[in-house]
């Protein structure tokens, strides 16, 4: 069913128009991830299905009553209150519910040998009800396990607004939409100043959430993964793929490629059809049979039959980091480095050798210290105790997240080369169209380029720099997917040693060989491979947990096997002769039944707890506990049910 329908929609502004004879629909309760290269029109079409724009053709549908929660990048929050007390207000109808119950309570204690007593205890019993369909006194469970599965640890619940961060703020206003339960989400971005962890709950949250999404995100493996297609806005169009992000590029790719080789056979076909009929018409016996050739093409054209010719690839940056000269092998060495702010102890004891060639992806959780790693490797961060050293005076191009080391007020040109003037600007000028500064887009201020522009600026300090090492914090922050690629290219077919900060775990999977891992501070992991490589060694080691928990369970059973290791069909494990539980009396299996369900809600309970989503050993020993417990609780109520018949 369709909950938004954009039919022939025409919008556009001053003399650029944006949106041209576009139809789209949404479908209720799908994912959909929406792709537009900058300034192609995204917000606009949120805009629309907002109803703050409207077409000034066409029409945009929303079904009756449909509830919309939308995510700008830049949202807003009041900041005034708490983190805590700014999310939880997204269940402000509950919390007036409750001060109301409590209030009709206190009522009842004070009349409760009036004539008022039976009124008051409907009443109360309305709003009870009321209160228990609106989730009850739960929503602040709800409130913490979104906070903590975003980032905040209890001790940040009480932090006001105005002390945030941009990026915490982002995390404020998302933790508030995902609590909204609305119909459709509009989410631009969402993904932004999220670690893996954090961008991990999202996907889980987005993939079992019961209404629809719209995702504009850069976040190439979340598109992957939780959204069923992609709206590709392109040509001022929308074109639909029920697919996940990679399947939609190759589909693309593919479409792109046919739609030229149709042009090109339609128009060598144009040509040799008005090629022969300028060549008969002055023959008085095929004259009429040229016209009605004439008329036909001419008909064509005006129906719409002639296809027009592809656009033309939209330009993309042209990197290639080259080293000046080749380095030796070893190039840098970390051993014995300690490093503390105060009691917060980051790195103790940590040693890495880095090779050329070797690249090295950097992830862990914020505050872990994997910034703080970079800047002592570039001795920016002096340690505390050990020793970080680059071999050979190599020169290293470091990119810095915030873009710090750029002048806002110098142009573009200058903050390649200040001062250059005569042929040396000339050729500054062709290199810099390498990035996309064109014509007088090379003389703009810093200060007054987009956060995609200032990232193209360090690019293109760093290829003209020409380093032998590349230390990268979080370099695909502000690209778009296009210029992501292009990056992964540069970085794949470089020569030197690469050690970057990454959160972008497709990026992580193309570019690096080995992962450093930071799961917590003063902890640390090498992993030789990628992202997908330390993906799977963390699924086979909580699967190896949860084999030992399960193993360590049928021991306490008295050697009872574990379900695995069992045959025949689930439907009849209670009642097999190696089940203990066939044997007991039913008043016994009864007490155990109460037993596992308290054990289990207590599990459950502990969900609620945000500590438990930062600390994975805790996360992963629950969820093992909990996953042990309904098994067994099916394999008693099985039992039950067969001695009870």
């Amino acid at each position: 069913m369709a909950i938004v329908r954009l039919q022939d929609v025409h919008i556009g502004f001053a003399v650029q128009e944006v949106l041209h004879g576009l139809d789209w629909t949404i479908q209720r309760g799908e994912k959909v991830g929406l792709i537009g290269a900058n300034g192609s029109g995204k917000t606009t079409l949120f805009k629309l299905i907002l109803g703050q724009l409207q077409p000034q053709m066409g029409t945009v549908t929303r079904t009756r009553g449909l509830q919309i929660a939308y995510l700008p990048q830049e949202p807003t929050l009041d900041s005034a209150k708490t983190v805590h007390a700014e999310v939880a207000d997204t269940f402000s109808h509950v919390q007036e519910l409750e001060q109301r119950v409590a209030e009709v309570a206190q009522e009842l204690a004070d009349h409760h040998d009036t004539d008022r007593l039976d009124e008051l205890m409907a009443e109360y019993d309305e709003l009870h009800q009321r209160l228990e369909a609106a989730g009850g006194y739960k929503y602040d469970t709800f409130v913490n396990e979104v906070l903590g599965g975003l980032g905040f640890a209890p001790a940040d619940y009480a932090m006001p607004i105005a002390a945030l961060s941009g990026g915490q703020k982002c995390r404020v206003a998302l933790a508030k939409l995902l609590l909204q339960e609305a119909d459709l989400l509009l989410l631009d971005e969402p993904t932004n100043h999220l670690d893996i962890e954090a961008t991990r709950f999202l996907e889980k949250f987005l993939a079992g959430y019961h209404g629809a999404a719209v995702v504009v995100s850069h976040d190439r493996y979340l598109l992957d993964r939780v959204v069923d297609k992609i709206a590709d806005l392109d040509e001022r169009k929308v074109t639909v793929y029920p697919c996940g992000y990679s399947d939609y590029a190759e589909a693309k790719r593919v479409r792109r490629m046919t739609a030229e080789r149709e042009f090109v056979k339609q128009q060598e076909w144009l040509k040799h059809q008005r090629e022969y009929a300028e060549r008969v018409k002055a023959d008085k016996s095929r004259a009429k049979q040229s016209r009605g050739r004439l008329r036909y093409l001419d008909r064509m054209e005006r129906e719409g039959k002639v296809l027009r010719g592809p656009t033309k690839a939209k330009r993309r940056m042209a990197l290639d980091f080259e080293p000046s000269r080749r380095a030796g092998d070893m190039v840098l060495r970390c051993e014995g480095v300690r490093k503390a702010y105060g009691d917060v102890v980051l790195f103790d004891d940590f040693t890495l050798d880095i090779y050329r060639g070797e690249k090295i992806g950097i992830v862990g959780p914020n505050g872990v210290g994997k910034t703080t790693l970079l800047k002592m490797a570039l001795r920016k961060v002096e340690p505390d105790a050990g020793e970080i050293r680059l071999f050979e005076n190599l020169d290293v191009g470091y990119y810095d997240q915030e873009h710090a080391d750029l002048n806002p007020n110098h142009r573009v040109i200058d903050e390649i080369e200040p001062g250059a003037s005569g042929p040396l600007e000339a050729a500054l000028r062709s290199y810099l169209a390498r990035f996309l500064f064109s014509g007088d887009a090379v003389y703009k201020r810093i200060g007054d380029l987009s956060g995609g522009e200032q990232s193209r600026v360090v690019l293109a300090k760093l290829v003209w720099a020409k380093p032998q090492v590349l230390i990268l914090d979080e370099p695909t922050n502000h690209l778009d997917i296009p210029a992501k690629e292009v990056l992964e290219e540069a970085l794949i077919a470089y020569e030197g040693a690469i050690l970057l900060v990454s959160h972008d775990r497709y990026f992580l999977d193309r570019v690096v060989n080995e992962m450093l891992v930071l799961p917590e501070r003063a902890k640390y992991e090498l992993i030789a491979g990628n992202w997908t490589t330390y993906e799977q060694r963390v699924a086979e080691r909580e699967a190896q947990a949860r084999a030992a928990a399960e193993e360590a369970r049928a021991v306490a059973r008295g050697g009872r096997k574990p379900r695995s290791a069992r045959k025949g069909p689930a439907a009849s494990r209670a009642a097999d002769d190696d089940s203990p539980f066939a044997r007991w009396s039913l008043q016994r299996i009864e007490d155990a039944i109460i037993d596992h369900e308290e054990r289990l809600a207590e599990a459950e309970r502990q969900f609620a707890d945000p500590a438990v989503y930062r600390d994975a050993d805790r996360a992963r020993t629950l969820r093992n506990e909990v996953a042990v417990l309904r098994e067994e609780l099916a394999d008693l109520n099985g039992a039950w049910e067969a001695r009870a018949d």
